[in-house]
């Protein structure tokens, strides 16, 4: 599979071309820099303020008498993967501990905060249109409906969700500013707009916090594509049993079961509040799902009235159904999930130890073979995906273990399996860090995960009290990738 992504492949963010004669480079900046404004500059960091909010607000601290904005709403952490980001609670302190020096970082994240994919845009768009030509009436909370528009902008990133990159960037900094006058941090992107307009505005605001321009840096980005035939570890698709075997038809099937739990009381009560409305299971969900997308696509991050349409009770478990689609899909429950991340794991390994990559799944052998497309002498690399392709690398990594399979009957809080939710996991911006660290003056290397600032422990590893690893040791525990997990049944499969 790595013969078409060679040196002579030329990429198109939008249409993707047939492969010709172009240099390497052609797999940078494809789409151009697109340098984020000195406005919007210094608005990232009011997400930062922003995000601070948030994690009172899903705390239960929220200001009673604050109603427009989304940080005031506690529902705000429940909107499943459609989650703003927000840091994660953790039991262990997030922050380096002061006798320790972090001698290396990789980040994996998600893109910012984006408009509904296209196909979900035409069913919200075509739901509105049939509501507001039925609806004969308009209650108490629901009077805003009779004149919306829907002008949602799908899958492009949101005014917010360029901040939240930005930011990102910020942060990535203010953190590891030792690291970075020792190296620049190398950046790559998986081929879609939204995810390289992510890793530019990451990379603009890693920059303006040093106060330097990253015009030049945001076009050295390595893009990986994401057509049908090009190995990519920052977005699944090589393994066509996973991609059409049976095993995302009966996850989605696991995610039915709790929709037809709890969504015919909400489906019934719409039904009251909106004389004439005719609401079907589905259409229930996308109803709800007008507000994580009309609020993101607010610069300011202002609530939707969408939003205060349903209860907490209600946003929970919407929140516990798209966590099940995350498990069951593409997380533990569904086999050759972790299959599918382990080539970016033997990626993280080769950089830990700064050793070639050994992989023979989904990295490409080409890019992965070359110290420009894969230096090992970097302190700091930052990678950019979606939602799905980093479940499979969490699993991968083991972060959900010891978390049993996800009841399709009962809702279960986060606290319950072990911190993991849709939303704390894999939330719009999402971002895992992945420390290595020296500590007390010892030679001895250490490992250690965040995500979302939540410190995840290691596990197989004798993890500490501060769930750290050594490097020796975590490499040992990740043997199901170091041995190709079960990616032979993707190669029989084909």
């Amino acid at each position: 599979m790595d013969s078409k992504r060679s040196r002579d492949y030329k990429y198109s963010a939008v249409h993707g071309d047939e492969p010709g004669n172009v240099p390497i480079d052609a797999l940078r900046d494809p789409i151009g820099n697109r340098r984020p404004t000195k406005t919007l500059l210094k608005l990232a960091m009011g997400s930062t303020l922003i995000a601070a909010a948030l994690f009172l607000a899903l705390g239960g601290h929220a200001s009673t008498c604050c109603t427009k904005k989304a940080t005031c709403s506690g529902s705000l952490g429940t909107w499943g993967q459609y989650s703003p980001w927000a840091p994660a609670p953790s039991k262990v302190d997030p922050a380096i501990p002061s006798e320790c020096k972090v001698t290396f970082a990789q980040m994996l994240s998600r893109h910012g905060s984006r408009g509904p994919s296209a196909d979900k845009g035409v069913k919200y768009a075509a739901l509105v249109k049939e509501l507001q030509s039925s609806i004969t009436e308009y209650t108490e909370g629901f009077e805003f409906l009779q004149d919306y528009k829907y002008e949602l902008v799908p899958d492009d990133l949101s005014r917010y969700g360029e901040m939240e990159m930005v930011d990102s960037g910020k942060v990535f900094y203010s953190r590891y500013k030792d690291l970075a006058s020792e190296s620049e941090p190398f950046v790559r992107a998986s081929g879609s707009e939204r995810v390289i307009m992510s890793a530019q505005n990451f990379t603009h605001g890693y920059y303006d916090a040093q106060g330097r321009s990253g015009d030049d840096f945001a076009s050295r980005i390595l893009v990986i594509p994401e057509e049908e035939g090009y190995n990519n570890t920052l977005e699944h698709g090589s393994c066509k049993l996973f991609e059409e075997g049976p095993g995302k038809k009966d996850g989605s099937a696991k995610q039915k079961e709790w929709k037809d739990i709890w969504v015919p009381s909400v489906q019934k009560r719409l039904g009251k509040k909106l004389p004439g409305a005719k609401f079907d299971i589905d259409s229930t969900v996308y109803f709800m799902e007008l507000c994580p997308f009309e609020t993101v696509a607010s610069p300011e991050l202002t609530l939707s009235p969408f939003c205060r349409a349903f209860s907490k009770d209600e946003w929970r478990n919407y929140d516990y159904y798209q966590s099940l689609e995350k498990w069951y899909v593409y997380g533990p429950g569904r086999d050759l999930a972790s299959s599918q991340g382990v080539g970016f794991v033997n990626e993280l390994i080769a950089r830990l130890t700064g050793k070639p990559v050994q992989d023979h799944t989904s990295t490409n052998s080409t890019l992965d073979g070359a110290a420009e497309t894969f230096p090992l002498d970097r302190k700091l690399y930052a990678d950019f995906s979606h939602d799905n392709g980093m479940m499979t690398v969490f699993t991968a990594l083991r972060l959900f273990e010891g978390t049993e399979d996800l009841s399709t009957t009962k809702r279960e809080s986060p606290e319950q399996l072990g911190g993991y939710s849709a939303s704390r996991a894999v939330p719009f911006g999402a971002r895992m860090y992945v420390e290595k660290m020296q500590c007390g003056g010892s030679d001895q290397e250490l490992v250690r995960i965040l995500l979302n600032d939540r410190v995840v422990p290691l596990h197989g590893c004798d993890a500490d009290e501060l769930g750290r690893c050594t490097v020796d040791k975590f490499v040992k525990s990740m043997s199901f990738a170091t041995s190709g997990g079960e990616w032979s049944r993707c190669q029989d499969a084909k």
